[in-house]
């Protein structure tokens, strides 16, 4: 508890009255950006930044496959759709069955492999590159030049 035994007088107690008032919104202020930190942490962005990190990621997959039970479902719905859309049942059960095997046996290290692969085949490589001047060590103010 706190004690008031040095208010003596009117001017005593309104500096007390002030002290007090200061005291308060300075922890209200702390409190309100102590609890907006506490909340922060456990926004949607930041729970990804946190969890959903490439190596998180990867560890995750390693235990539980999630990469290859998904394309293990979606890769033979894409194939039927796409690829083989006017073929009959039978060859739509049949790539269904072997591309589910495909799709479990990835990874997300391969889908990764895969992606870049796909990616570096549709943009455009620069193979002209800038011809720097070379130093032979001649010096250019010398007699053999």
């Amino acid at each position: 508890m706190r004690s008031y035994k040095n208010i003596r007088n009117l001017e005593d107690l309104q500096a007390k009255k002030i002290e007090l008032k200061v005291e308060y919104t300075i922890k209200q202020n702390m409190l309100k950006a102590d609890s907006k930190n506490f909340i922060h942490q456990f926004t949607l962005g930041s729970l990804i930044k946190k969890y959903a990190t490439p190596s998180n990621l990867f560890k995750v997959d390693d235990k539980l496959n999630l990469s290859g039970t998904a394309m293990s479902l979606i890769l033979p719905m894409f194939l039927n759709r796409t690829l083989f859309s006017g073929a009959g049942f039978l060859t739509k059960a049949a790539v269904g069955l072997v591309s589910g095997k495909v799709g479990k046996s990835l990874d997300a290290e391969h889908i990764s492999a895969i992606f870049n692969s796909v990616k570096g085949f549709f943009t455009k490589k620069k193979e002209k590159k800038d011809k720097k001047f070379v130093d032979y060590g001649i010096p250019p103010d010398s007699e053999t030049y």
